[in-house]
């Protein structure tokens, strides 16, 4: 009996909805399908926000930015521009987290330095001795000859610089 009541309610409340809309103007039902969309898609944004769920809201939010046909980005410039960041920040080159040492900062202790250049910390070592070890290990790991090694290359140039501050 539930089901007859509320098939009927529903085709009834269709059919009112439905004389409502060929009864309207065009312009005045476009202006108010797209504000209901934005009202829609904001409260529903406002519960996923309230219900913990932030990163279900970011996309109904967006959505309804393109429905009101607002000016500057559109929905899929933000789309392109949020791949192109992502593509840029696995790339590496532009990554946000990357560890930026400064001169007087180094994470490598002097015996390590040592062990990367393959070098006896107790005999006399000289400035040469320093840049043939270096040359002899950056001509296999240079990032010229393998892009992937790279972030060696920077180590061993840093392992060379604090063995020779050390030295002089």
């Amino acid at each position: 009996m539930n089901i007859i009541f509320y098939s009927l309610l529903i085709f009834g409340f269709s059919y009112l909805i439905l004389k409502l809309i060929a009864n309207v103007s065009s312009k005045k039902l476009s202006r108010f399908v797209r504000f209901f969309i934005f009202l829609f898609s904001a409260t529903l944004a406002l519960l996923f926000a309230f219900g913990g769920r932030f990163l279900l809201s970011l996309p109904l939010i967006l959505l309804s930015l393109g429905v009101l046909k607002l000016k500057g980005l559109t929905l899929y410039q933000i789309i392109a521009l949020y791949r192109l960041i992502q593509t840029l920040r696995m790339s590496g080159r532009f990554s946000f987290r990357q560890n930026y040492h400064s001169s007087n900062h180094s994470s490598l202790s002097l015996d390590e330095a040592y062990k990367i250049l393959n070098l006896d910390k107790n005999n006399n070592i000289t400035k040469e001795d320093v840049q043939n070890a270096h040359k002899k290990i950056q001509k296999k790991i240079h990032p010229d000859v393998s892009p992937e090694t790279s972030r060696l290359s920077t180590i061993v140039n840093e392992a060379r610089d604090i063995i020779l501050k050390n030295i002089s």
